[in-house]
């Protein structure tokens, strides 16, 4: 098939379809953002999972030079022999206690760094306002006050924390963000399948002349359906560049810039997503748009145009 040829077919079949071809651009456009907005969601959950789960028990947070005006603070960072003694009261705790860790300054900052990638205040947060913790594995999560009540107060330790409660809650609720905009995806989904069929049987129509003609001169079934396959993939690769487009907008703008300072006040300490996750989903989200416009239009031509 000569490529003058094919590219003269396309653009007949735009010009002669434009409001097929928009339709199937602004429908492709919704289902993807909408299966962006759940894919975001997801790693949302994931990007707070790697920071949280592991302290949703309890986290024994240490005294840093910043934070003297906690009262068992008063002397400053909390010392070598503070943390000594607070392992062995963990010790002493078992068989509640199931497990610990000790996360060194060092660890906390390069964790908190990788977490709080996205947030705008990063740079400004010093390595040592980072406290170092104990993360508390308890064998039974409903004793949480047995530990906090050992202790919260004592020398060395500026705070004892559970927060499994809050992290469940703004999982699930992740989560079901996730699931519903992945069904409400499916749905547009659908809908862009039954679009690009009926749009494809419209076009077959209005070229019924042209394509008995082809078929009189020997035309194989590839030379007549490629011309209808490449305009529904140009239609659905549009679609995608404008959900892409307001998938940036939202992360940049709603996410990256307004939702963070609302949720972080001042001290701008948050952990969302930001453009980088939007780049790693965005070939998933191309690649199976034009996946799905190849396998539609190309069942809906052998069902509507016979060769």
């Amino acid at each position: 098939m000569r490529v003058g040829f094919l590219l003269g077919e396309v653009a007949n079949g735009l010009r002669r379809n434009t409001a097929m071809f928009v339709s199937v651009v602004l429908v492709t456009m919704v289902s993807l953002f909408f299966l962006g907005v759940g894919l975001l969601a997801q790693a949302q959950v994931d990007t707070a999972k790697g920071y949280w789960y592991d302290r949703v028990q309890v986290s024994i947070f240490l005294c840093t030079p910043t934070t003297t005006e906690v009262a068992s603070c008063a002397a400053g960072g909390a010392t070598a022999t503070q943390r000594d003694q607070l392992r062995t009261d963990l010790d002493g705790l078992q068989p509640l206690v199931q497990d610990y860790w000790y996360e060194s300054n060092a660890q906390a900052y390069e964790r908190f760094r990788e977490q709080f990638r996205n947030s705008p205040v990063l740079e400004s947060i010093p390595q040592e306002a980072i406290p170092e913790s104990f993360r508390v594995q308890l064998a039974d999560p409903t004793k949480y006050d047995v530990v906090a009540g050992a202790f919260q107060g004592a020398p060395g330790v500026e705070s004892v924390e559970d927060q499994r409660e809050l992290v469940d809650k703004l999982f699930t609720f992740l989560n079901v963000v996730s699931v519903a905009a992945v069904g409400l995806a499916g749905a547009m989904v659908l809908c862009a399948v039954l679009l690009i069929s009926t749009t494809i049987r419209l076009t077959a129509w209005s070229r019924r002349r042209e394509t008995g003609i082809m078929r009189l001169v020997g035309a194989s079934a590839f030379t007549i359906h490629t011309p209808f396959v490449v305009e529904t993939v140009l239609a659905t690769l549009l679609g995608a560049a404008l959900a892409t487009g307001l998938l940036w907008a939202m992360v940049e703008y709603g996410i990256t810039g307004f939702l963070t300072e609302l949720l972080a006040g001042e001290s701008g300490l948050v952990s969302l997503v930001g453009t980088a996750d939007l780049w790693l989903i965005t070939p998933v989200l191309v690649g199976g748009a034009v996946l799905l416009a190849v396998l539609t239009s190309w069942l809906a031509l052998r069902r509507y145009v016979r060769v």
